[in-house]
């Protein structure tokens, strides 16, 4: 305690401690924290790195899966279609028939296929060994009775396995083993099989049902399959560091089909998943994007649920990657940064303490002076010194001001009596432009996280487009490989179209935000019920989830030329907020949409039955980053406002004592000379765009 009191006492009255810690800090305080935030930064853009990587790799692994199951589904409808199959079915020789269904049934690389009658009963099979096994039990079978095709993916217990063949009973049989992390089970086998199957009706030329045909492909112990994703996932040379992929088919936790390795390099089949993941994936339904433990070892994982025609989570697709190279090469990069740091800064404090000493002897000296000067020694002087920088100049001018101090005194005193009433004179200036100061400051603000938002998303907006092209070319892939019989999935497909389209313009707008002065709207004359229709399309899920329900008010007959895109990122960006203000857990709400012509223009109006803006946050609610939800940047209203004013309209907003709100987005037309009304255009570039376009 002595000795901190002395080392303070010296701090306080030696300005050689005091520099030498002015010196010092930023080598041995900034650094370290520097040093730190670093090796925060590199394990964050770590892990956002490899969650990317998995991502990708479950998208790739989900969509091969899906053209699996589409093409059992394709060739049980191709065949049963086909006219000699019902030529068989008319004829009605069992033998033929089942000639006929076991070369399909290899053909098509299939382990079963089966014709029932209307009634699901069995008529004819690819094996003479199967009976029947319930088939009418089953959502597609029924489906099919009435006309309709469908594949899904179904939990085949063992008597209905061995009902179709004694060999896939015996092939779904896989003793559990034990699983370290697994939750606690009781089971010893799994004997049951996951099937994707397909049941699709068999008409003759006058299209009356002949019967069902009904073919499926079990997924355990499918070895080619989980190959074969891992073949496409994982190329070789696709993981550096010596790591390696892996691919899994779980039928509930346990494998059924993998290339993940025991300790002796066989596959293993019968050990299960991580408790931690069964009840992320199984229970909650959630993607599982993050390291997990598998069967001996870490690694980063993906994990989606797979869900059978009852829509009921029935097991899990997984692939991952081995976690230690990239964990180890991750650890000595952060280790190399710290010695760096930990060099720099010895070698800065050496060097820093000898720049220091030739600063404070000088001021050593000084300090003497004044010291002698306070004693009543006028006649002492710095001196000469060996430095001659600032610090040197320092000393000699100081020796000067010793000399001419008195006479300096009276004319200080009168400068400070001047000092004095200017200071009372510019007072009353500075209070008025403190306000003034006050606002540039807020508005300067603003400013820069404006800035600084428009260079994340033109750094988003490129990372999107990768993504929106692998899916766009996925989809082009299957339109070609499938071709008509891609038939049943058109609308589906157009759907997905559709969506790909809308996020290539997000993606737009992201650009537009970071650089608005390069982008202009293509400007059409647009029916306002139609877009309004697209965008209840667009979040039906959403009021399904909030049980809320829809009004709509349509009397607007005006075409308004706007930007169709601009105008329905608005509009959801309002319907959305709309029904965030309605939470489902207090009985849902009423959406209210109306729209009609009002003088020079057309009203859309956005009303709900939340609780309603505060008085005092209505002023600020289209000020950029102002939000009352625990999650958003403030900028959605912000930005909808904008892209409306970018064609001369507006967005009000109104808010009752009782609870609600309403937000009314005002659109402007104009009428030509021959007394049509059209749109207002953005600006002329965007005319001159357009006219281009047109």
């Amino acid at each position: 305690m002595r000795f901190l009191h002395r080392l303070t006492e010296h701090f306080r009255a030696s300005v050689r401690y005091k520099l030498l810690s002015m010196v010092l800090s930023p080598l041995l305080i900034v650094l370290p924290l520097l040093a730190a935030l670093v090796l925060i930064w590199g394990n964050e853009s770590y892990d956002r790195l490899v969650r990317y990587k998995i991502s990708s790799d479950l998208i790739i692994a989900h969509e091969y899966f899906d053209r699996v199951v589409a093409g059992v589904g394709s060739n049980v409808e191709n065949l049963a279609a086909s006219n000699r199959i019902a030529t068989a079915m008319r004829a009605r020789i069992p033998e033929a028939l089942r000639k006929l269904l076991i070369a399909a049934e290899d053909a098509n690389k299939l382990d079963f296929l089966n014709i029932l009658d209307a009634q699901g009963n069995l008529i004819a099979a690819s094996n003479e060994q199967t009976r029947p096994a319930g088939f009418a039990r089953w959502r597609i079978v029924q489906g099919a009775t009435g006309g309709q095709s469908a594949t899904a993916i179904d939990v085949f217990s063992p008597e209905q396995l061995a009902a179709i063949s004694e060999q896939l009973r015996e092939r779904a049989s896989t003793p559990i083993l034990p699983t370290t992390n697994a939750a606690p089970s009781a089971r010893k086998d799994e004997s049951r099989g996951m099937v994707i199957h397909c049941a699709a009706p068999i008409y003759d030329q006058e299209q009356r049902l002949l019967g069902i045909l009904h073919g499926g492909l079990m997924l355990n112990r499918n070895l080619e399959f989980v190959d074969k994703i891992n073949g496409i996932v994982y190329r070789d040379g696709s993981l550096p560091l010596g790591s390696q992929g892996t691919t899994t088919l779980f039928l509930d936790d346990v494998r059924i089909a993998t290339n993940v390795r025991l300790f002796a390099g066989e596959r293993a089949l019968g050990t299960r998943v991580s408790q931690q993941v069964h009840d992320a994936v199984l229970g909650n339904g959630e993607t599982w994007l993050n390291r997990a433990f598998v069967v001996n070892d870490w690694y980063v994982s993906g994990y989606k649920p797979i869900e059978d025609s009852m829509g009921q989570r029935i097991g899990m697709l997984y692939v991952g990657f081995l976690e230690a190279p990239f964990s180890a090469a991750k650890t000595i990069a952060l280790a190399v940064i710290v010695l760096l740091f930990i060099a720099i800064s010895v070698i800065g404090a050496v060097l820093s303490m000898k720049w220091a000493k030739a600063i404070f002897q000088p001021l050593e000296r000084m300090n003497q002076t004044i010291v002698a000067v306070q004693g009543g020694s006028i006649a002492a002087r710095v001196g000469k010194v060996k430095s001659r920088d600032e610090i040197g100049r320092l000393a000699t001018h100081f020796d000067l001001l010793l000399d001419t101090l008195q006479q300096r005194n009276a004319e200080l005193r009168r400068w400070a009596d001047e000092l004095d009433r200017k200071v009372a004179d510019r007072t009353l200036e500075l209070r008025r432009a403190n306000q003034n100061l006050r606002d540039t400051q807020g508005q300067l603000i603003i400013s820069e996280k404006l800035a600084a938002i428009g260079q994340l998303t033109a750094g988003v907006a490129h990372e999107i487009n990768n993504p929106v092209a692998v899916i766009q070319g996925n989809l082009d892939v299957a339109r070609e490989v499938l071709g008509a019989a891609a038939s049943p999935v058109l609308q589906e497909m157009r759907l997905i179209d559709e969506q790909v389209n809308r996020i290539r313009l997000i993606v737009t707008k992201l650009l537009q935000f970071a650089r608005p002065v390069d982008y202009a709207g293509y400007v059409e004359p647009i029916e306002i019920r139609g877009v309004l229709s697209d965008c209840l399309v667009l979040v039906r899920h959403l009021l399904r989830e909030g049980d809320i329900e829809v009004i709509r008010i349509d009397r607007a007959a005006r075409k308004i030329a706007i930007n169709r895109g601009e105008l329905q990122q608005v509009l959801i960006n309002l319907i959305v907020n709309a029904i965030h203000a309605m939470p489902s857990q207090n009985g849902g709400g009423k959406l209210t949409l109306e729209t009609r012509d009002v003088e020079h223009g057309a009203a859309i109006s956005v009303k709900d039955t939340g609780r309603g803006i505060r008085p005092d946050d209505l002023p600020r609610i289209f000020t950029p980053f102002f939000t009352t939800k625990k999650r958003g940047t403030g900028l959605g209203l912000s930005i909808s406002r904008s892209l409306v004013e970018r064609y001369g309209g507006t967005i009000t907003v109104a808010s009752g004592e009782q609870g609600g709100a309403e937000f009314t987005v005002w659109l402007v037309a104009r009428v030509a000379q021959d007394g049509n009304e059209i749109g207002m255009s953005v600006s002329s570039n965007a005319a001159v765009d357009t006219a281009h376009r047109g």
